[in-house]
This record gives C-alpha cells, structure tokens and sequence, in this order.
C-alpha cells in the first residue's frame, strides 16, 4: 500500500527514475506506456447490454449459481432499466471522457518532470466496455514502448475490481507471448495516497462552504463507497478497510470538523452486501434529526452512472425530498482536480 510520497515519482521508480514522472498522449512513438485501468461505462445506451452481460458473467465481479445462464438472463432483465438511468444523465457515462483528459494531463506532466523516459502516452483499459483491455494490450505492443506501467485507477484494491482487471491481463498474455522487449510495473492501489486524501478534503471544503454558517458544522458528512458481497469480504478481500483508511485520512485533512459515517451503495441480488447502505443511513439520519449531509463518492477517481445517477438523483433529488432533507450536496469526484493530477 502506497503510504506517501508523490505518485508520480513512485511510477518513476518504477520506470527506473529517481525523478516524479507524469502522463501524456502523444503522435510519437511511445517510451513509457500507462495503461489507466477501469470498469468503464457504456457511451450510448445501445451497449448497455453488453456492458450488463460482461458484468455478470464475470466470476471476479461477482459470482452468482449457473453463472453461464442467470448471468445473461439479469443482463437481459435490467438492461431497459439501466438504459433508461443513462438516459437521463445525458445518454451514456462520461468515464472515458474523464479518463482520457486525467491521462492526457497526467503524461503532459511526466514529460515535464522526467524527459528521459519520455514521450509518455496514456492508454485506457475498461473490464466491461470498449475500448477493452486485451485490445488496448494488443496497440500498446503495436507501439513498442519500453515500459509499460499498469495503473489501477481503483484507489481500493478489491478482487472484484482491480483484481478483475489484473486477471484480465494475466489472461491476455498466458494466451499471447508476453513481449520480450517490454518492461511491466504495477500500481495495484493508492487508498491512502497523501494528494487524494487533500484531493477529497479539497472537495468536500467546496460544499461545506456553500452551506450557512448557522449549518455548517453540523452537516454530516457521509461517505459513500460501491459495495462489496459479504461472501468476498469474508475470503479476505482488503477493500472494505482500504476505504475505510482513505475516510480516516480524509476527516484528519478536515481537522475532524464533522460528524461523519462510512456507508455503501450500488447493492445488486439478494445476498448480504456490506452495510449499512447509504439510502438507510440517510433515513435514519433524519429521523434523529440530522438533515443536512454531503455525500461523497470516496472510491470513485471519477463521474459515473453511481455519482450522476444513484447519488445526484435517486439520494440527493428523490430520497432527499421523500424523508425530508433540509440541505443536500454531493461533493464532486477528484476528476480533472489539479492535485490529483500531480500524482
């Protein structure tokens, strides 16, 4: 687990560098490779499908009994429901937008700060939706780089995430020849990295501003974080405590200005999830009185279908207006946040 230190020279030792590094598309023939890895998100609602049957038939994501027959039959059966969730935050999730442009920021950087494993050039690798990662392996080994850097942008490991990705690369190459030619180094986490915990800190101080004085320092901030199946914590998985670590920095940044609570979103199927979920814990907030919160989306680098969706309009407009929420706000994802960036 990366405790401190910048980001950025922890890929430069991994390029063999003493000096901080940084990402950055380029038309030139690529030195050092990083390959942004993520779940992805459908672009248009046409590949909902897909994305919904490549989920659930994915073992490490999530195991279900006759996977090979209830995984296509949920996709089926959710995929109206799901298309019409991205129709309403603009047709289709903005994560690649959001991936390229930390990426192309990132390498600007790293060609800056570390000329001599330049040109730098980022690549994306989605588990679920193109571009995919065993294609974007094929065009990075078509570019001949180097060194290829795997860059989880999941700052918790879990194994049904980082973990997934990883496996989809292990299975890539134990089918192809693993390039001679190409140096691979892995960042597998970065939960408790010193920029994304002032990163966060720097997005919940935005909102916690926008409140009243008279409010402002009993407004509970509430984490939120995708769920995980109690049956993989249960094998060991390191996830729910990685959150739980980037919360405790996050509230040391804040001076430990608020009341706070870690809780979960995002649970699918009947089986015990972790808990408590965020919509329960919004309830029985105001039920003790307490209604005015900022969510935010600790695990996320990025906006998805979980912030736009599930937080912006299922929690923070339709929960917020049912139970009676005085005050509301979801704290932006770290984005294009230029402390992240300097990673």
């Amino acid at each position: 687990m990366l405790h401190k230190g910048n980001l950025l020279a922890r890929i430069g030792k991994s390029l063999g560098t003493s000096l901080p590094l940084r990402f950055s598309s380029t038309s030139v023939k690529p030195k050092t490779a990083i390959l942004m890895l993520n779940m992805g998100g459908p672009q248009h609602t046409d590949q909902v499908h897909e994305y919904l049957l490549r989920i659930m038939t994915d073992r490490d994501m999530i195991q279900l009994p006759v996977q090979s027959r209830l995984g296509p039959w949920i996709a089926q059966r959710r995929t109206a429901e799901v298309q019409k969730k991205y129709k309403e935050i603009g047709g289709g999730s903005p994560i690649l937008k959001w991936t390229n442009l930390q990426g192309e920021l990132m390498c600007k950087e790293l060609d800056r700060k570390c000329p001599e494993s330049a040109p730098h050039k980022h690549y994306v690798g989605f588990r679920y939706v193109n571009p995919l990662t065993e294609d974007t392996l094929k065009e990075i080994e078509k570019d001949s780089p180097e060194r290829v850097v795997l860059f989880s942008q999941y700052p918790q490991y879990s194994c049904a995430t980082s973990g997934s990705s990883f496996n989809s690369i292990f299975s890539h190459y134990r089918q192809h020849s693993l390039p001679e030619n190409i140096k691979l180094s892995v960042i597998d986490r970065w939960s408790t990295h010193p920029l994304l915990i002032k990163t966060f800190a720097e997005r919940i101080r935005e909102e916690l501003n926008k409140f009243s004085e008279t409010k402002r320092k009993d407004v509970v901030i509430l984490f939120t974080a995708h769920s995980l199946p109690l049956k993989a914590v249960n094998r060991g998985d390191a996830y729910p405590s990685e959150v739980g670590a980037s919360v405790h920095l996050v509230m040391q940044e804040l001076g430990k200005s608020n009341p706070y609570i870690l809780a979960w979103q995002s649970k699918v199927g009947p089986l015990p999830w972790l808990a408590p979920a965020t919509d329960d814990v919004i309830k029985a907030y105001v039920k003790q009185g307490r209604k005015n919160f900022i969510l935010v989306p600790i695990a996320f680098v990025n906006e998805h279908i979980e912030t736009l969706h599930e937080l912006d309009i299922e929690y923070c407009d339709e929960l917020a207006k049912e139970v009676g929420v005085e005050e509301i706000r979801r704290a932006a994802a770290p984005n294009d946040h230029p402390l992240l960036l300097k990673r």
